[in-house]
C-alpha cells in the first residue's frame, strides 16, 4: 500500500518532476501518464539504458524534520554511494501552487555494487521518505513505487512523459518563509520548533525578545555596504566610521557569534531563520545608535537575502526568480537603511585579494571561490532586491579612491553636510561590542 495519500496515484499524474541533470540548463521536467509515451534525447540521456534509476522524495508535515531528514540523506549520499553513481537534486512540484515542492534526490548507479539498494532500503523505512525505480523498455520508461523484494500492492506502471520547462524554477515555489525570510514571526516560529533538538534555540530566542523596539525616529542617516568576501568591506567600513565619526555595526551581530557554527551545520531552513533573526537583533541595534551618530553597516538583509536565494535555485543564473518578484522584497517589518552600496570587483581581482587571507570561511564563501556559477547568482541576486536597491560602486581602485567616491555618493544621496554629522566629543558612550 502505498505509504502517503500526497503518492497516490491520482495525486501523482497532478505533479510535475524535475530533475537537475545539467546545471548548465534548464531542469529536466516530465510527468506521469498511464500513456506510454517515447522519450526525446534529452530524457533518454537521463534515464538511459545504464544503470539502475531510483529516486527519492522527503515528505513530511513537520517542516524542521523534513528540513533535517533530506539533509541527513543528503550527506549519506555523498559519503556512502560509489563512484559509479551519479546523484542529482530533484523535485516534484504542483505548478503555480506555493509550498508545494517536494524535494529529494534522482539516483543513476552504473555500479555491481548493492550499495544503493540497501541504503534505500533502509531510508525507505522512514515513514518521510517514499522511493521510486525507474524500468525500461525499449523507447519507453515507467516508474513505480520501490520494493527490495518487487511485491509492491497497488503497484501501477506510470510512464514518464516529457512536461513543458516550468515558467519559473520551481525552488522559488518554496523560497518564501523558508529560505528568505519576510516577517520576523516566520522566521522566530522555526527556532521555537527547534528547541528540543537544537537547545541553542532558546537562548538565541531570549536574545530576539531583549530586542523587540527597532523602530526609530528621524535619527541621522544609516547606510550599508554589501559585497562578496574580499570586496573591501572591512577596509572601507572602517574608513567611513573614522570620516564620519559614525557608529559601526556588523551583521551578524557580534552577540550571535557564539551560536553561529552550531546553526552553519543545520539544513536551509534552520539556518535562515537564525540569520533572519540575526537583522532583527541589528535593526535594534541600529535603531539605537542612529539616535546619536550616522551609523556604517557591514551587511544585512541584502547578504541574507542573495545568499539564501542563489543557494536555493539550482543552476543557472537565468532560474532565479525573475526581476521585479516579490521575493526580491524588502521585509516590511525590518528597519530600512538610507543608502545600500554594492561593492564589486572582478573575479580575478577577488581571487588575488583572497590568497593568503587564511581566515575561516563559511560553506558559502568557500563555495564563491570554486563555484563561478555560484557567485553569478549572488550577484545577480544583490542586484534585483528592491526598496531598498542596492547602488553599485567598482571597488576596483586604491581604498583612498574608493572611500572618496563612497563620500561623494552618500553626500549626494543623503544631502549630508558637515554641519549634520557629530563631532567625537558629541558622541556618548555606548555598547562596547559596537566600533565608534
Amino acid at each position: 500500500m502505498l505509504k502517503r495519500a500526497m503518492f497516490r496515484w491520482g495525486q501523482l499524474c497532478s505533479r510535475v518532476f524535475a530533475v537537475e541533470f545539467d546545471l548548465r540548463t534548464e531542469p529536466l521536467y516530465f510527468t506521469l501518464s498511464s500513456n506510454t509515451q517515447v522519450l526525446p534525447h534529452t530524457h533518454q540521456q537521463l534515464f538511459g539504458d545504464e544503470g539502475k534509476l531510483f529516486s527519492l522524495h522527503v515528505h513530511c508535515d513537520n517542516r524542521t524534520e523534513k528540513a533535517r531528514t533530506h539533509a541527513e540523506i543528503k550527506h549519506k549520499l555523498s559519503v556512502t554511494l560509489s563512484r559509479d553513481c551519479d546523484v542529482f537534486e530533484a523535485s516534484s512540484f504542483i505548478p503555480d501552487v506555493k509550498n508545494s515542492v517536494v524535494k529529494g534526490f534522482f539516483i543513476r548507479d552504473k555500479s555491481t555494487t548493492t550499495l544503493s539498494e540497501d541504503m534505500l532500503k533502509t531510508l525507505q523505512q522512514s515513514k518521510s521518505v517514499c522511493v521510486f525505480s525507474y524500468k525500461r523498455e525499449g523507447q519507453y520508461c515507467w516508474q513505480e513505487l520501490w520494493s527490495p523484494v518487487n511485491q509492491v500492492e497497488e503497484s501501477v506502471r506510470q510512464y514518464i512523459t516529457p512536461a513543458a520547462a516550468a515558467e519559473h524554477h520551481p525552488s522559488t515555489l518554496n523560497i518564501r518563509n523558508s529560505d528568505v525570510f519576510y516577517c520576523m514571526k516566520e522566521a522566530y516560529e522555526v527556532l521555537q520548533e527547534c528547541t528540543d533538538i537544537i537547545p541553542e534555540s532558546k537562548e538565541v530566542l531570549k536574545l530576539v525578545d531583549e530586542q523587540l523596539e527597532t523602530s526609530r525616529g528621524d535619527g541621522f542617516p544609516v547606510v550599508v555596504i554589501e559585497g562578496l568576501d574580499a570586496t573591501g568591506k572591512t577596509t572601507l567600513t572602517e574608513a567611513l566610521r573614522e570620516s564620519l565619526n559614525a557608529t559601526l555595526l556588523k551583521s551578524p551581530p557580534q552577540c550571535l557569534a557564539p551560536f553561529r557554527q552550531r546553526f552553519d551545520s543545520e539544513p536551509p531552513l534552520i539556518r535562515r531563520a537564525f540569520y533572519a533573526l540575526g537583522n532583527y537583533i541589528t535593526a535594534a541595534h541600529i535603531g539605537k545608535e542612529s539616535l546619536r551618530a550616522p551609523v556604517i553597516l557591514d551587511r544585512y538583509w541584502h547578504s541574507t537575502a542573495a545568499y539564501a536565494i542563489a543557494t536555493a535555485v539550482g543552476g543557472r543564473v537565468e532560474n532565479l526568480p525573475k526581476p521585479g518578484s516579490e521575493l526580491y522584497q524588502w521585509p516590511e517589518d525590518l528597519l530600512k537603511p538610507n543608502l545600500v552600496l554594492l561593492l564589486t570587483v572582478s573575479p580575478e581581482e577577488r581571487l588575488r585579494r583572497l590568497r593568503g587571507r587564511g581566515q575561516d570561511k563559511t560553506v558559502e564563501e568557500a563555495e564563491l571561490e570554486i563555484n563561478q556559477l555560484f557567485r553569478l547568482k549572488v550577484e545577480e541576486a544583490y542586484k534585483r532586491i528592491q526598496n531598498p536597491a542596492c547602488i553599485i560602486v567598482d571597488a576596483s581602485p586604491s581604498p583612498q579612491k574608493v572611500l572618496q567616491q563612497v563620500l561623494h555618493l552618500i553626500r549626494n544621496k543623503m544631502s549630508l553636510v558637515n554641519n549634520q554629522l557629530p563631532t567625537q566629543q558629541d558622541k556618548k558612550p555606548c555598547n562596547p561590542s559596537i566600533h565608534h
